[in-house]
């Protein structure tokens, strides 16, 4: 059987390690000092080259020929994934006292290692501290958020990078010709966009399309690996854009057709919206979009959570459209005869009386909409809007509570973030938030409920306590 390519092209020496110079060159030369650590640890994105590193550092502190078809006694690889357990850890614990066969130091390389239980890092804890002199460890992990700070502290830490896409389509290129692979430079650079910064991914596609007949082109890739092309993106874009809700079905049907999973058209929807925002053509929501995009590949059902994403960002933006229609053409009492103005002005500095700042999009008519939105959102949160009067002061909006609970509740950061996010995603204006404790508040906003109420459990409470407002939530 052939020897996949990601392998047969995998580094052998410091001098063949790609896009990772900062760490070679750091390893190296404490090699030529004699500064070995007696624990490494290697974190970055998946298909970088940090078990290949891992095993030509293993090798070069034991001055031994690395050959990848073959591995050293003295140098052990352990899949984190799958010894994951305390029993595993504790048994490798045991090991390590034993003095190596004949390399001058016993390596251990921890692939995964974010993967072991809490228990089994508690049993490696002390033996990472305080190894035997002739013991080195090297973990490598693609989630280092997930190790221990413990762990993190008694190793040398190395970040590797992701590779650039112009340095990895060079490097595929030296592989397509060393393999007599016929493809074109604009293939070669949608590879290296496509393996978003693996070498073996990158590899991997190569691999994948050298079985093809004649030149692999940008049409190829895109067939093979089932990426939609910048055209049918930016028709999708301008379905969403119009609210053609119809329109977006078919386009979306028309991608799985063509064996397009969402996943890779979520990516690429990302990278357009992400080109709009950057030259300036954005509407409103696309960050939000980019957001829930991210979604997709995790999702359980990925086509269709796409599909209701999309529409959903459509509907609202047809809303958006008629609140701005409305906010121009709809003129004031007593001066019909006038021209249409915006529902609101923008502010003067130079007016003295203007104590308000009115806003062209956001308007205090559309808090109950926002209020609304908050149910499905956070409950909680909902109950306590439900308690505020809104006002917009000083490019602001200013909710006025009664009572302190309410508005420490909705006073923290992560209440007054979901706020302004509801305002965005209703408005597409971005409106900061202030909570604040008006005793002077009339209660007229407060929804009790004057019927009388036959639950036992409930009068029980009102004869220890007393009567009490029942408020919706």
């Amino acid at each position: 059987m052939e020897q996949a390519l990601y392998r047969k092209y995998r580094p052998r020496g410091f001098d063949s390690a790609i896009a990772q110079d900062h760490i070679v060159k750091t390893l190296q030369n404490a090699i030529k000092s004699g500064r070995i650590s007696h624990a490494y640890l290697f974190t970055g994105p998946r298909g970088v080259g940090k078990t290949s590193i891992a095993r030509i550092l293993a090798h070069e502190i034991n001055q031994l020929p690395y050959d990848d078809d073959s591995m050293h006694l003295d140098i052990i690889e352990i899949d984190a994934a799958s010894n994951r357990r305390i029993d595993e850890i504790r048994d490798l614990r045991d090991r390590v006292r034993i003095a190596p066969t004949s390399a001058r130091y016993k390596v251990y390389i921890i692939d995964e290692v974010h993967m072991l239980t809490r228990e089994a890092f508690n049993a490696l804890l002390k033996t990472l501290e305080e190894p035997p002199a002739h013991c080195v460890f090297i973990l490598a992990t693609t989630e280092a958020h997930k190790l221990p700070e413990t762990i993190i502290s008694r190793t040398q830490r190395f970040e590797f990078k992701p590779v650039s896409h112009l340095k990895m389509a060079e490097h595929l290129g030296m592989i397509a010709k060393k393999e007599k692979i016929d493809i074109t430079q604009e293939a070669l650079e949608m590879l290296a966009k496509s393996g978003e910064g693996s070498f073996r991914d990158s590899i991997g596609y190569l691999d994948q399309l050298s079985a093809e007949d004649g030149q692999v082109d940008e049409n190829t890739v895109r067939r093979v690996l089932g990426l939609p092309s910048l055209e049918q993106i930016e028709k999708l874009i301008d379905t969403i854009d119009n609210s053609d809700l119809k329109s977006t079905i078919t386009a979306l049907d028309e991608f799985q057709a063509q064996g397009i999973n969402a996943a890779e058209l979520a990516v690429g929807l990302s990278q357009a919206l992400r080109s709009r925002i950057v030259s300036g053509v954005s509407m409103p929501d696309y960050v939000a979009l980019l957001k829930t995009l991210l979604e997709v590949k995790s999702s359980s059902r990925p086509q269709e959570f796409l599909e209701i994403t999309l529409l959903d960002f459509a509907g609202r933006r047809s809303k958006y459209e008629e609140r701005s229609e409305t906010s121009v053409k709809k003129p004031k009492a007593g001066k019909a005869e006038s021209a249409p103005e915006p529902k609101l002005k923008p502010h003067i500095a130079d007016e003295p009386q203007a104590n308000h700042v009115t806003m062209s999009e956001f308007s205090i008519e559309d808090w109950q909409t926002i209020v609304s939105a908050a149910k499905s959102r956070a409950a909680s949160i909902y109950t306590a809007l439900k308690l505020a009067q809104p006002k917009l002061e000083n490019q602001k909006l200013v909710l006025d509570f009664k009572f302190p609970l309410h508005q420490k509740k909705l006073n923290q950061a992560k209440s007054k973030e979901l706020i302004s996010q509801l305002i965005k995603e209703i408005s597409g204006q971005d409106i900061a938030v202030e909570c604040v404790v008006n005793k002077d508040l009339e209660k007229h906003h407060l929804q009790i409920l004057e019927t009388p109420v036959d639950d036992a459990a409930v009068n029980s409470i009102s004869n220890i306590f007393g009567s009490a407002e029942m408020i919706e939530t």
